[in-house]
């Protein structure tokens, strides 16, 4: 019985090392296209995990979503990015919102297009 909890354990391990991994590539990713910097923060989601939202240096953002905090923490460190506490003051301040933003927005209050 022990040794099948041990084999569940490392398949489980396994799982989410290549989850950082494949996180930290996106995250590192998003960063060089967004200025070569990025920070983050991170949001719990309930059963399905956490949510990763993404600053760029330019102000552009983004999100992902980890299975864990724990994955989500050690992709963003893998891949240098800082993350904060709160999605407040200065890192709120430089989000960047295009036309699309506001046309969702827009969409969803005022009864403009149709949510796709």
């Amino acid at each position: 019985m022990a040794k099948t909890q041990q084999a569940e354990e490392t398949r489980s391990d396994a799982r989410a090392q290549r989850w950082v991994t494949k996180l930290a590539k996106e995250i590192a990713a998003f960063a060089k296209e967004r200025g070569g910097s990025a920070d983050g923060q991170i949001a719990y989601l309930g059963q399905r995990g956490v949510r990763l939202v993404l600053v760029g240096a330019d102000g552009g953002w983004g999100d992902l979503v980890a299975p864990s905090r724990e994955v989500a923490e050690k992709a963003a460190e893998k891949a240098g990015v800082t993350l904060h506490a709160d999605l407040d003051g200065d890192l709120a301040a430089r989000i960047r919102t295009g036309p699309y933003e506001w046309e969702r927005m827009a969409g969803i209050q005022l009864g403009g297009p149709e949510n796709r």
